[in-house]
């Protein structure tokens, strides 16, 4: 059965909504996109985002959004830390990418990437790239490997495990 799971790093709740401390209606508006989707919070993969992303689950639950806000359990997300780590992954947080990709593998059959190129340049047509689609802010390296990162999902790619795309989405892609 097709789901639609939506994520976002918290960041984007504290710089475009104010961290939900004022005004909550241009925030609640912007969600009406995603219909009935589920939204995955990531309330306990960082200590500092808990306050929030519960704010994010109340001001849904008070506006009567359609949005089904989800958490990950925090066993899972320090068994995911676990896990990358014994694959050589050595960042201090794991990001939302990884985080995502590895929710994929575990909960789907087939599994395709859009968007994981960890370098400032597009593979194909040379044009320069932002880090990620909605801003242009450059990775933290304290936080996150990306380039350690795309090794490991092109190691499973080349396993089978997971198709990564690296050109453009195609009209039906």
């Amino acid at each position: 059965m097709k789901t639609d799971l939506v994520t976002a790093n918290p960041s984007i709740f504290t710089k475009k909504y104010g961290s939900l401390l004022g005004r909550r209606r241009m925030f609640v508006e912007s969600l009406c996109q995603y219909g009935n989707s589920m939204l995955l919070l990531p309330a306990f993969s960082f200590s500092l985002y808990t306050a929030l992303c519960l704010r994010v689950l109340y001001t849904i639950e008070d506006f009567g959004s359609p949005i089904q806000p989800v958490f990950l359990n925090p066993k899972y997300l320090e068994s995911l830390a676990v896990f990358w780590r014994s694959q050589g992954l050595k960042e201090t947080r794991l990001s939302t990418g990884i985080m995502m990709t590895s929710l994929a593998l575990d909960l789907c059959d087939d599994v395709h990437l859009y968007g994981f190129w960890p370098f400032s340049v597009h593979p194909h047509s040379f044009q320069e790239l932002t880090n990620h689609y909605y801003d242009d802010v450059k990775v933290n390296k304290v936080f996150h490997s990306m380039s350690d990162e795309f090794k490991l999902l092109l190691q499973l790619h080349s396993q089978g495990v997971l198709k990564l795309h690296l050109g453009e989405c195609g009209a039906n892609e």
